[in-house]
């Protein structure tokens, strides 16, 4: 018999902190699909082991929104036994991998994003976020310095390594908005000093978006239009697909232990 989904308390910290673990979960497991694939053995493990950061990012938070909401639930049930509209990542995160011009893209627009985010997190009245905060920062900043030095590779490469990235900048840039926004209910903790409000990190993000991008001889679009429904259960196809994957063990085994 398949495991049932659980419930979730989601007070406003709960939510706030599953919708960060559920961003580090999503793309660990994206990057995990490239092991064995990646174009040469040293890039397999650089993205196996940036997986590996994110998965413990994941880790610590569904572990705190667990402490939070009370206990009923653990890391493994976050992760595993929720239904694709419990989860609340950024929808940016859940996009195919596709070549490798669109993974290291995608890496880009979220790395340079979430090394500005946990430095600001840092600050937080909440010793537990903090703390993670300082730990994923060290992550981040790699992670920003190893996407945009593959960018600007592929874009001032050969005229396919630079077609390939353009394409990926032009398909991903609507889903960029996203990071930015907030709802009434991070609203609430951003004025207790918990959460950190993200929309003044946008023009630090922009400007180092714009600084690779331009080395790597490449252009942003023009359009503002952006794509939104990650951060409140609304996913595109491709998340189910993905959880499919990575809860079927549980989901066909409930309770199994290695």
């Amino acid at each position: 018999m398949a495991a049932a989904n659980i419930t979730v308390s989601e007070t406003p910290l709960v939510l706030y902190t599953l919708r960060r673990a559920d961003d580090a979960l999503i793309l660990g497991h994206r990057l995990s699909e490239w092991c064995g694939h990646a174009p040469m053995l040293e890039e397999d493990m650089a993205l196996a082991n940036m997986g590996l950061d994110l998965l413990g990012q994941a880790r610590e938070l569904y572990s705190y929104a667990a402490k939070v909401e009370g206990g009923r639930n653990d890391e493994d049930k976050f992760a595993y036994l929720r239904d694709v509209r419990q989860y609340r990542n950024l929808l940016l995160l859940e996009q195919p991998n596709g070549d490798f011009a669109r993974t290291t893209v995608r890496q880009f627009f979220y790395a340079a994003f979430a090394d500005l985010y946990w430095r600001a997190m840092m600050r937080s009245s909440d010793p537990t976020l903090s703390a993670i905060a300082a730990k994923s920062e060290k992550e981040s900043a790699y992670h920003v310095r190893h996407s945009s030095e593959w960018l600007i590779r592929l874009g001032d490469g050969t005229e396919e390594s630079h077609r390939r990235a353009q394409a990926a900048i032009d398909e991903l840039w609507a889903f960029t908005g996203e990071m930015f926004s907030v709802d009434d209910s991070e609203r609430g903790l951003i004025d207790a000093g918990i959460a950190i409000d993200p929309a003044p990190l946008r023009p630090q993000w922009l400007n180092t978006i714009s600084s690779v991008v331009s080395e790597a001889t490449l252009a942003l679009p023009d359009n503002d239009w952006m794509q939104q429904g990650g951060r409140s259960g609304r996913h595109s196809e491709h998340l189910g697909h993905l959880l499919s994957e990575l809860q079927s063990i549980q989901r066909s085994f409930p309770g199994a232990t290695w």
